[in-house]
């Protein structure tokens, strides 16, 4: 199709058969011929003589334009027809067609065997995510279609949805500026286009030209011919005025759909906004339609007025270009496809006109092929003894190229034998080197969420402390304090990034035991400091080579007295959003997206504040030593300060803690209705989770930044 020297675009609409010829020039595509052929009466009142008035009209365009040796694209309507845009999954080209498949029998309401379908990729150049276009009709409503122009001896080699060839004639002039509506009012009904970028949508209002004869039928008693003779005369008639007022109702019922398809595109593509509407179709003359849609629409709209290169040289045909450019932009776009200049290239040209077609063009060359075949044995006789007598004359050369071979091998031989000497220290290294690996990665995160903590603006909250923090309302405080860090380790985090934030909040984990329990759990081993706490996670070994996204999933539990905690939490999730680093340095992480899952009063009955059962040994919760610091009361390894020793006392007196008892680590049951530090009622405090997707070497190159959004 892309080598056609000329093409014509053939639609079939309710009132006239339309028809452009382009033709392919030095200078690019031009339209050559234009036909407008009207039906004696309009189709959906024709009843059985429906393909008489189709088979009449075409013999007619036949008769009178040369269309041997032109390709043929032929229109159908939208209404009859079947459209879907869906968003594929980050999957290999090679698996789209079977992926498209599957999509195709999920949304087409009828066996695939039922239908002629195909599909068209919308990808935009600067974005990874691929929409797909599926289409489809009946197979008896597009054999039967294209049984008429077989029948007329036109060569069909497109058959388009008429909405999609009006978008292939816009986009291929070039006036899709921003998100673009286009109105393409018909006979029956209205095709709405909106376009943007690399993507379309579609949708097929039942609003029609006809519907505004039919007001005037009602209104002046009038037959249906009539009707529409007083339609098309409406802005040189003496009673414009009356008959404007009479298809007002239907002005206003074609408004409310377009303002409802609006608002419904507007609630999918949250990020778009629609900045002008062209309008198309014959009932657009109608004198203060346009004003009427502007006025409504709060939007620029603009009524095509040109298509192409222009209007054929011929006076003649320019007049009747002129005259129907409005309703003849679909023929274009489908003159356009025939000769593959179309931006959507799909078709449902059945399979077996295709195939039958394919071996047609085939044919000629099997005559070529025949003549070739019986000449080749000669040839090849001739070739094989002029062959010989060169081979029989390289002997020398052969055996001299047959000893450098031996030889080469024999170095080869002994090269792999030095190599698989070293191969066991080879791994040995490569072992212990892997011990080094990530050993750093959750030191850093651990810092990285520590600091991401706002810090209070009052002073006495930092200074430790109890009286001085009493004294402030508890609901004034801005602290914030993490109770847990709960991660999950996942080979590939891609699928996490892309859902939605309620099927992401869904894998935060909010009941398991934590995993990093600075408070107020405690484990104290005697005489010794405190261990610090421990992240559970799976053992990472060596940088990802399968191009997945490695990382966890990790569940931050945080606790505030503060009223606010709104403005806490939220600085708290842009600041997590900002962690980590996409540096050269090898084992880096970065935080890819920040969520709140939950964010509410705390539960007092949270069993996950107290110990857990089968631990019969307990002992109260005690201080741990203190490093020496200089000026320090007392002696020995854990001597303090002066003033440091009396907090210590102060803290030990409001909880009671007496010396831990012997026998090793023990486990300490806490109030959860009791802040631990200053012995407060916390039931009144706020419990908020982030959830955190944490990338292992994420690419250095990646532009888009993490995400922060709550839920809670």
């Amino acid at each position: 199709m892309a080598t056609a020297r000329f093409a014509w675009g053939i639609d079939v609409g309710n009132r006239a058969l339309k028809a452009v010829k382009l033709v392919r020039g030095p200078e690019g595509v031009r339209i050559d011929d234009i036909e407008v052929i009207e039906h004696e009466h309009v189709l959906s009142n024709a009843g059985d003589n429906r393909e008489t008035l189709i088979q009449a009209a075409l013999s007619n365009f036949v008769q009178r334009h040369a269309t041997k040796g032109a390709a043929v694209a032929v229109g159908v309507s939208g209404q009859s027809s079947f459209a879907r845009f869906i968003k594929l999954p980050p999957v290999e080209p090679k698996k789209i067609p079977e992926i498209v498949r599957f999509e195709a029998i999920q949304q087409i309401p009828f066996p695939l065997d039922d239908v002629e379908w195909s599909y068209q990729l919308f990808q935009d150049p600067g974005s990874p995510d691929i929409e797909v276009g599926i289409f489809a009709m009946r197979k008896e409503l597009v054999n039967q279609h294209i049984k008429y122009f077989t029948d007329a001896g036109l060569n069909v080699q497109v058959v388009q949805m008429n909405p999609l060839a009006v978008y292939n004639a816009m986009y291929y002039d070039d006036r899709i500026k921003g998100t673009t509506m286009i109105v393409d009012l018909g006979a029956e009904n209205t095709d709405l286009i909106i376009a943007e970028g690399e993507t379309i949508w579609l949708r097929s209002i039942p609003i029609g030209g006809n519907n505004f004869t039919e007001a005037l039928v009602k209104n002046f008693k009038l037959k249906f011919p009539k009707a529409e003779d007083l339609k098309r005369n409406a802005a040189t008639s003496k009673y414009g005025r009356q008959i404007l007022q009479a298809m007002r109702p239907v002005f206003a019922d074609l408004v409310a759909e377009i303002q409802r398809s609006i608002g419904f595109y507007a609630s999918v593509h949250r990020d778009s906004r629609i900045t002008r509407v062209l309008t198309l179709g014959g009932t657009f003359r109608l004198p203060g339609l346009m004003k009427y849609l502007q006025q409504n629409l709060q939007l620029e709209v603009l009524r095509i007025d040109r298509l192409g290169t222009g209007a054929p040289d011929d006076a003649r045909l320019a007049a009747l270009f002129n005259e129907n450019i409005l309703s003849s932009v679909s023929a274009y776009g489908l003159a356009l496809q025939a000769l593959g200049e179309a931006k959507i290239s799909s078709s449902l040209l059945p399979q077996q006109i295709r195939r039958e077609r394919m071996w047609r063009e085939k044919t000629k060359w099997f005559a070529a092929a025949a003549a070739m075949v019986i000449a080749c044995p000669a040839i090849a006789v001739g070739r094989l003894y002029y062959d010989r007598v060169q081979y029989e004359q390289q002997s020398s050369a052969r055996e001299q190229i047959q000893k450098v071979e031996s030889e080469a091998r024999g170095f080869d031989s002994q090269w792999k034998e030095i190599q698989s000497r070293g191969a066991p220290d080879r791994d040995q290294i490569a072992a212990v080197k892997a011990v080094e690996q990530y050993r750093s990665v959750w030191g850093r995160f651990i810092a990285d969420v520590g600091a991401s903590l706002p810090i209070p603006k009052v002073k006495e909250l930092a200074s430790g402390d109890v009286e001085a923090i009493k004294k402030i309302p508890r609901n004034q405080r801005d602290q914030i304090f993490i109770t847990d860090i709960v991660a999950t380790y996942d080979d590939n985090m891609g699928p996490k990034l892309n859902l939605k934030d309620p099927e992401f909040n869904a894998l935060a984990n909010t009941s398991a035991p934590a995993t990093v329990r600075p408070q107020p759990r405690v484990t104290i081993t005697k005489g010794k400091k405190p261990p610090p706490p421990r992240i559970v996670a799976p053992t990472v070994e060596g940088p990802d080579t399968s191009g997945n996204l490695r990382g966890f999933l990790v569940t931050v539990r945080c606790t505030t007295p503060f009223a606010n905690y709104r403005l806490l939490q939220d600085a708290t999730a842009q600041a997590l959003a900002k962690a980590g680093s996409n540096g050269p340095a090898p084992h880096a992480y970065k935080v890819a997206r920040v969520t709140i899952p939950m964010a509410a009063k705390v539960n007092p009955n949270d069993t996950r504040l107290i110990a857990p059962p089968g631990k019969a040994k307990t002992a109260p919760l005690r201080a741990a030593p203190r490093t020496p610091v200089a000026g320090a009361v007392g002696a020995g390894a854990g001597a303090v300060s002066a003033a440091q020793a009396a907090k210590d006392a102060q803290v030990e007196a409001l909880y009671q803690m007496p010396a831990p008892q012997a026998g090793g680590v023990q486990d300490v049951p806490i109030d959860p209705t009791r802040d631990m530090f200053t012995g407060e009622d916390r039931t009144g405090d706020y419990e908020v989770i982030f959830l955190l997707a944490v990338l292992l070497d994420p690419p250095a190159a990646s532009a888009a930044g993490p995400t922060a959004s709550a839920g809670g």
